[in-house]
């Protein structure tokens, strides 16, 4: 068994949907499916448990048995499995870490807490506390557009300075300077951007590792990521230049990317119904289309 350093945290790395049945209900089966298929999607790793994963939606009875299907449904996968710690409190924070590299993840991702807008300080300690509480790879999340919460390049260098297994997930908007700025305060860091792979080449060229998008059309990002890590700049700037008005227009919304991406995998015959747990987003006959062309644009 791999022991997983900050370092193998790298290439496409997606995160998990949340498959319901059309009542609403965790579906088990279609979840099955879907790792799955990630596993041989060519994808270095996948995540349950973040933004895309509808995880405020979850209660804790289904996120404790996600997280053992996850693991046991991956184990022997090529993939490295993360799972994501979105607790407010730093006490249940360190406890779910804790819980999680017992169950036997491979990685961890940390959601900061911004309800209530906790102080700068409280904040740290909370990334602090739960990077002390294990020794597996901690990806700490940067999303200020969905969390309100602004962190420096100086504060992340701090983290990166003094925890080697912290990895960052960097998803700013446009997190380009950003990463340059983090880097050249820390360069031994591990860099890793969201956003829908908005910026995936650019992120890539700055220092970046590698890409955390949703897990719809997993082998797109693979295909890009496989040209950029042979040298085919030209290919992988094509593809991704193709890839763009898509993903663009459905970054608009959050709730607009989780429901066309579950709908896409659907369509795919991966999982069985699209549903999404309300208040969620209504697609339109338009997108309906968009969604059909993508898929036979890019032959998934």
């Amino acid at each position: 068994m791999t022991h997983y350093t900050a370092q193998h945290i790298a290439g496409v790395n997606p995160i998990v949907a949340m498959p319901f049945t059309a009542h609403g209900d965790v579906d088990e089966k279609s979840m099955v499916r879907l790792l799955e298929h990630l596993a041989t999607s060519g994808a270095q790793g996948t995540t349950l448990f973040g933004i895309a994963s509808e995880f405020p939606k979850l209660n804790d009875h289904e996120r404790d048995r996600l997280a053992q299907l996850f693991v046991s449904t991956l184990a022997g996968s090529p993939l490295y499995r993360a799972m994501s710690v979105t607790d407010h409190s730093t006490e249940q924070a360190v406890k779910r870490a804790r819980d999680y590299a017992k169950l036997g993840v491979d990685a961890l991702m940390l959601l900061p807490p911004f309800f209530l807008s906790p102080s700068p300080q409280a904040i740290q300690e909370h990334i602090f506390a739960v990077l002390e509480a294990v020794d597996i790879p901690v990806m700490v999340q940067y999303a200020p557009g969905e969390t309100g919460l602004p962190i420096t390049p100086e504060q992340m260098a701090a983290i990166a300075a003094r925890y080697p297994h912290a990895v960052f997930k960097i998803e700013c908007n446009p997190p380009v300077d950003y990463t340059r700025e983090f880097l050249a305060k820390a360069p031994q860091a591990s860099v890793l951007n969201g956003y829908a792979g908005l910026y995936m080449l650019q992120m890539l060229a700055a220092g970046g590792k590698g890409v955390m998008p949703g897990c719809s059309f997993t082998e797109v990002y693979v295909r890009i990521y496989r040209h950029w890590l042979n040298d085919e700049i030209q290919q992988a700037e094509a593809l991704h230049q193709s890839l763009l008005p898509y993903i663009q227009r459905l970054m608009s919304h959050c709730e607009y990317i989780i429901q066309v991406e579950k709908t896409i995998l659907t369509r795919r015959g991966i999982i069985a119904s699209d549903y999404c747990r309300r208040p969620g987003w209504k697609l339109t006959p338009e997108d309906e289309q968009l969604i059909h062309q993508f898929i036979h644009q890019f032959q998934l």
